[in-house]
């Protein structure tokens, strides 16, 4: 086994919401092995956000186990108390919180005529709302502090694209939105907040059609173990700051938003005159990244 003694993780505090299976299960066996003490966040339900279970103890004696610290918390990251409860536990348990990992999520799976707006507002307020109650949560700590790591997870199906999955999608390219503001905010304090874009054979993903695998033996290129080095990478001291990381059977590449040139045209512009310019506006072979300013 690798000694990671030297490890710069060791003696931090790292909450992973979600963390009873898949995923955050994998990053919190890479953070606990590190010596971080983890708070395992897990409602313990299935796939679709309905009913509770022992997910998270389960994970927190697997630590144990290998000689680490952790604790669980059973709460829904979509209830605020309950989000909220997930950083006091870190806070009365370790003392403080240095990285939160936003990795809790459920699936509603519809295409957008059939979905109900029950399905829209139950993913939403697990992926987007929960995420952003555990962050607000953890944000004036990680803020006095002058240290914080956070961790946002988008999905390929908000920044690409994904057949049948309008709120999933929705609330994972929401992610980016909140990131980008984030970061601005949190920078002058240290606090650096990056998003994840993976892909994993996970229970979730075994319930889209046309995905099927053993989740508890997924083949070797999907597991999720190949995913987790890019979030102890947007934790670590030398982390970006506002960049979106895809992680996907050992292959790591970033996104980014880019624009083209502007089409200039005076204060009288008309939709005819913009037609005119369609094939400008529309070219992004020269394409930058947009320029913000200072």
């Amino acid at each position: 086994m690798a000694d990671y003694s030297e490890s710069e993780f060791q003696g931090k505090v790292a909450v992973i919401t979600g963390a009873g299976n898949g995923l955050g299960r994998s990053h919190a066996h890479e953070f606990a092995k590190r010596g971080a003490k983890i708070v395992i966040n897990d409602l313990g339900g299935s796939v679709d956000g309905t009913g509770e279970g022992d997910a998270a103890d389960a994970v927190v004696k697997e630590i144990e186990a290998m000689g680490g610290q952790a604790i669980a918390n059973k709460a829904s990251v979509s209830d605020r108390a309950g989000a909220q409860s997930i950083v006091d536990d870190a806070l009365n348990a370790f003392g403080r919180i240095d990285i939160l990992v936003n990795n809790a999520g459920i699936l509603r799976d519809k295409s957008f005529k059939k979905m109900s707006l029950d399905e829209w507002d139950l993913v939403l307020d697990v992926h987007l709302n929960g995420t952003a109650y555990v962050t607000h949560a953890a944000w004036p700590h990680m803020n006095a502090q002058k240290y914080g790591r956070i961790v946002l997870t988008s999905s390929g199906s908000g920044i690409y694209g994904n057949f049948g999955q309008a709120n999933y999608g929705a609330a994972k390219m929401g992610m980016l939105g909140m990131m980008n503001v984030l970061a601005i905010e949190g920078g002058k304090n240290n606090v650096r907040v990056n998003t994840l874009a993976p892909g994993a054979a996970t229970r979730m993903i075994a319930t889209i059609p046309g995905r099927d695998f053993d989740v508890d033996n997924p083949p070797a290129e999907r597991s999720p173990k190949l995913v987790s080095p890019a979030v102890l990478f947007m934790c670590s001291e030398e982390a970006p700051n506002g960049a979106v990381i895809n992680a996907m059977g050992g292959r790591y590449y970033r996104s980014q938003v880019f624009v083209n040139d502007a089409v200039e045209l005076d204060v009288d512009a008309t939709f005819e005159d913009l037609q005119a310019q369609a094939e400008t506006l529309m070219d992004m072979s020269a394409a930058h990244p947009p320029n913000r300013g200072p």
